[in-house]
């Protein structure tokens, strides 16, 4: 992977770290909420709502428009899928290494049965 790359993995991670950004993207991913709405969910201020969606936005995981004075946010179902691959390609890795831990164990001549 290029550095690019990587920032750009370390950013989504960083974005679904935090057990609200989740939220925010499971009530993004099913329509398009105004981010005053979706502040009105959370126990904190709009501000604080509002920091929780911008690094969403830098991560690529949601995107916002405005209409009127409001700013609308939706999640990226696209961005989302990424997400997935890249953690389905990490598990095909690990099933790899223990498959291979599992075969020095199982060829071990000092090994007691």
């Amino acid at each position: 992977m290029t550095v690019d790359q990587e920032d750009r993995v370390d950013a989504l991670f960083h974005a679904l770290a935090d057990r609200t950004r989740r939220d925010i993207m499971r009530r993004t991913l099913a329509g398009e909420h105004s981010v005053s709405a979706l502040a009105l969910k959370y126990d904190m201020s709009f501000a604080a709502v509002q920091k929780h969606v911008v690094v969403l936005e830098k991560a690529g995981l949601i995107t916002k428009r405005r209409s009127g004075r409001e700013q609308l946010a939706s999640g990226d179902v696209a961005a989302v899928r990424s997400v997935a691959a890249m953690l389905g390609e990490l598990e095909l890795l690990w099933r790899d290494r223990i498959a291979r831990v599992d075969e020095l164990i199982a060829s071990d001549p000092t090994q007691e049965d």
